[in-house]
C-alpha cells in the first residue's frame, strides 16, 4: 500500500495551506496517523497525530492553535490544515501510519511510525 502527501507549496507568512495524505489499499480505520516535518539542517519532528477514530488529536507546542488535523476514513485520507504559517514552518512534511494506539503526546514521535510517505515541501516566504 502507498502513502502519498499533497498540497504543499509556496505561501506568504500568515497564509494557509491544507495538506492531504492519501493512503491506498489499506483500511485506514486500523491506523493512527502522524504528520512530521524536517526543516533544513534539523531532525524530523512530530507536528500532529490523530487517533484511529479521530476522536483524539495531539499537537506540537509550536503549532497549537494554528494547525488542525482531521481524517476521513471513508476516503482513506487525512488532512492537516495549516493557518497563520510562519517562515519557521518551512520544511518537508511527511505523513506516517502506525497500528499502535496513541495514549500520550509522547507517542507522537517518528519512532512509533513505521510507514512514511515521500513528503511534500512547504515553503513560507515573502
Amino acid at each position: 500500500w502507498q502513502i502519498v502527501e499533497s498540497g504543499g507549496g509556496l505561501v506568504q507568512p500568515g497564509g494557509s495551506l491544507r495538506l492531504s495524505c492519501k493512503i491506498s489499499e489499506l483500511t485506514l480505520d486500523y491506523y493512527a496517523i502522524g504528520w512530521f516535518r524536517r526543516a533544513p539542517g534539523k531532525e524530523r519532528e512530530g507536528v500532529s497525530c490523530i487517533s484511529k477514530s479521530g476522536d483524539s488529536t495531539i499537537y506540537a507546542d509550536s503549532v497549537k492553535g494554528r494547525f488542525t488535523v482531521s481524517r476521513d476514513n471513508a476516503m482513506n485520507t487525512v488532512y492537516l490544515q495549516m493557518d497563520s504559517l510562519q517562515p519557521e514552518d518551512t520544511a518537508v512534511y511527511y505523513c506516517a501510519a502506525t497500528a499502535r494506539i496513541l495514549t500520550s503526546q509522547a507517542m507522537c514521535v517518528q519512532y512509533n511510525f513505521p510507514y512514511f510517505g515521500p513528503g511534500t515541501q512547504v515553503t513560507v516566504s515573502s
